[in-house]
């Protein structure tokens, strides 16, 4: 008799520094979608939901599709927002009669209103309804904040082994697998997580380079050749999170219950800990990146200039005008910015019209102290409903909606203002609104990393700029923690 399989989705990568919060609009905003939906929005895809559905086909199982509900990283998830979203996927679960198995896209990295521990909660939740028999397999993603709680309750745990994350597709397989076999009596899984005196470790987890990410894989990897062994994934953790249990985990799913899955995750964060002071890229100013941009000779492909301090992909506001501002200020020509989060703008540019010449506040307004917003006078050049499908190496033909969006002309910058925040990971964020990466000699993007999958092919040099004017700043120490264990590096350590 065919296997029923249920699949859902619950994630968010909480910023607790944010006081933007990720409520019920927000999931609106970015991915909330209930039953028929969630296959006709991944189906093709390069996401976990597109690999558990590939997984069930391979098998023969029957999909049984839940919510699933995805929001731009920000503040903790609302309450509302928290059990809404939870209790339409149980709904969903308990409607659907008799299961033999959970996949679910989770995040690792959920802070809620009222608990530290949101994935915790939540597979809490289903293990209350559906008891402790039925094999739940999840997916996180390589920046999640493993708990003791998280693996307890979760069967098989598999997190992206690449940053940019460009293996989310394979994440899902892999843990489908390992429930196949878990379901056809061959294995009975369990996760084990070890966890070391780190708030940030392997590099923030970058594998575009050698470094020590990809030698703790290359561990990792080796390991996994030992018997039992089923899985070992690395979590680089998510550092921008004040809660008891930040930082990077090694994850071992063994078959059955074996001191050795506990030895083997030591072993790795020893090798995490070893290499903490290692990283692979510099940051500078935004003064010191104008400065290495004017001083540049010509050549093919454009400057690659990254906001890593406001990075909307960790929880940045995505309106910080410093970079933007140095960049209008040094009279930069043939230049293009990637995204602009500044729905008031927008809606100026959208009333004038396209090719109206336009005088307003642009960017700042969440919070001033990551940079005013900017007086600028610019022509609007273009137009869009901020609607576009990735089409690089991170989850390739998902939907985005950006809301009603405008390319706004300041000297020789343009910049593309949008109105809801989205990290620029993909060319078509440009694309969409008629400019051509290809042919630009700077561009800026409001990402720390994975702007790298998309972009670095084009790119004749890259650029870092950290100032400290964001969220997303690797200054940990110019943020108040005071519910991280402690002593921590680097808070404390070293």
């Amino acid at each position: 008799m065919t296997k029923r399989i249920f699949i859902s989705g619950f994630k968010h990568e909480t910023n607790t520094f944010s006081q933007r919060p990720a409520d019920l609009a927000a999931y609106r905003a970015r991915g909330w979608h209930r039953g028929d939906q969630v296959p006709e929005r991944f189906r093709g895809t390069r996401t976990e939901i597109a690999g558990f559905m590939d997984a069930c086909e391979q098998y023969g199982w029957t999909p049984i599709y839940g919510t699933t509900g995805d929001a731009t990283p920000s503040g903790p998830v609302s309450r509302e927002a928290f059990d809404t979203i939870t209790g339409e996927i149980l709904a969903a679960a308990r409607a659907a009669g008799p299961l033999d198995g959970m996949l679910l896209q989770l995040h690792g990295a959920m802070v809620a209103e009222h608990v530290e521990d949101g994935e915790g909660t939540f597979l809490a939740l289903l293990r209350k309804e559906f008891g402790r028999d039925l094999p739940i397999a999840v997916t996180l993603d390589l920046h999640a904040n493993v708990t003791d709680k998280m693996a307890e309750l979760a069967d098989i745990m598999v997190s992206y082994r690449t940053y940019p994350h460009i293996d989310s597709y394979e994440a899902a397989r892999e843990a489908s697998d390992i429930l196949a076999r878990m379901l056809a009596g061959a294995v009975r899984p369990t996760v084990t997580v070890a966890r070391g005196q780190l708030l940030d470790g392997v590099d923030h987890g970058r594998t575009t380079s050698p470094g020590p990410m990809r030698e703790v894989l290359a561990s990792a990897a080796r390991l996994s050749q030992e018997p039992g062994v089923l899985s070992i994934t690395i979590n680089a953790g998510f550092p921008w999170a004040d809660i008891r249990d930040a930082g990077p985990t090694a994850v071992v799913v063994g078959d059955g219950a074996s001191p050795r899955y506990r030895e083997i995750a030591e072993t790795l964060m020893a090798e995490i800990w070893e290499s903490r002071h290692r990283k692979t890229i510099e940051s500078v100013d935004a003064q010191a990146a104008m400065a290495a941009v004017r001083a540049a000779a010509p050549g093919k492909g454009a400057i690659v200039l990254a906001d890593f301090a406001d990075n909307p992909g960790g929880g940045g506001y995505g309106d910080a005008t410093g970079l933007l501002g140095a960049m209008i200020e040094a009279g930069l020509e043939n230049a293009a910015f990637a995204t602009l989060y500044d729905p008031e703008a927008a809606a100026i540019c959208h009333e004038a019209g396209a090719g109206a010449e336009v005088s307003l506040k642009l960017g700042g307004k969440t919070d001033p102290k990551f940079g005013a917003p900017l007086d600028v006078q610019g022509t609007v050049v273009r137009l869009t409903d901020g609607s576009l499908k990735l089409d690089g190496p991170m989850a390739k033909g998902l939907g985005i909606e950006m809301g009603p969006s405008a390319v706004l002309r300041v000297g020789g910058v343009e910049i593309v203002v949008a109105s809801n925040r989205f990290q620029a990971l993909d060319q078509q964020y440009f694309k969409h609104a008629g400019i051509d990466p290809a042919r630009k000699s700077v561009l800026a993007v409001k990402s720390a990393q994975h702007f790298r999958a998309a972009f670095a092919p084009i790119a004749r040099d890259i650029i870092v700029v950290d100032s400290g004017g964001g969220l997303t700043s690797n200054d940990y120490r110019a943020f108040t923690y005071t519910r991280v264990r402690r002593p921590v590096y680097p808070l404390d350590l070293d």
